[in-house]
């Protein structure tokens, strides 16, 4: 009775301490997926946006949409106003940009095989457990990234009050970029390293 109440303790602190390790992983994925991207497309941030937009918060945009999460822009003019939204990387000619699109899935499928090599994972469902969640600390960085990432001015002309701001969409942000991402190519990697394993 002993031995098995040793054991369960041992199990669930195992547990935990692989949910802990996954959601700090996923904090750490979501930093290497924005500075890689930062390497990558700063020139062009700077060519488009000048000192207009702070070059982390363009960069950002850029990081974003490499999630497919569009960018939502919003302007008024006196009482006209309106919104559109916008991908930058559909929208540039640069390679780098473009690249952008692997940079979030190969960071979080190597974030799952890394936890799975590292926890020992030898079956599907551990694979699942140590995986998914990464989500916890990526959707955090991310969710949180989405409202520090916004950009506004206002201004008048000839009396006439301007207003706008750029911001990645939030729910959008929250959900594909935070939650389904990590959840899909995290836990993909973790599978695949404990598939790989088990053979």
């Amino acid at each position: 009775m002993a031995s098995r109440s040793a054991t369960a303790t041992v199990g669930s602190v195992s547990r935990r301490s692989s949910i802990a390790a996954s959601a700090g992983l996923g904090v750490l994925a979501a930093a290497i997926g924005y500075l890689t991207s930062y390497v990558l497309i700063a020139g062009e941030v700077r060519d488009a946006f000048g000192d207009n937009v702070a070059e982390w918060k363009g960069v950002a945009w850029y990081f974003y949409n490499a999630h497919v999460v569009d960018v939502e822009t919003s302007g008024t003019f006196g009482s006209f106003g309106g919104s559109d939204t916008v991908n930058f990387i559909a929208e540039s000619s640069s390679t780098s940009a473009t690249a952008l699109y692997v940079i979030p899935p190969l960071v979080l499928f190597g974030t799952g095989v890394f936890l799975a090599t590292q926890f020992d994972v030898s079956d599907v469902g551990e694979a699942v457990a140590v995986g998914a969640p990464v989500t916890i600390g990526y959707a955090v960085v991310v969710g949180l990234g989405a409202l520090v990432a916004e950009s506004s001015g206002e201004g008048s002309v000839f009396g006439i009050e301007i207003s706008g701001s750029v911001a990645p969409a939030l729910g959008p942000a929250v959900v594909l970029a935070g939650v389904l991402y990590p959840l899909v190519f995290a836990t993909a990697g973790a599978v695949l390293a404990a598939v790989l394993d088990g053979r």
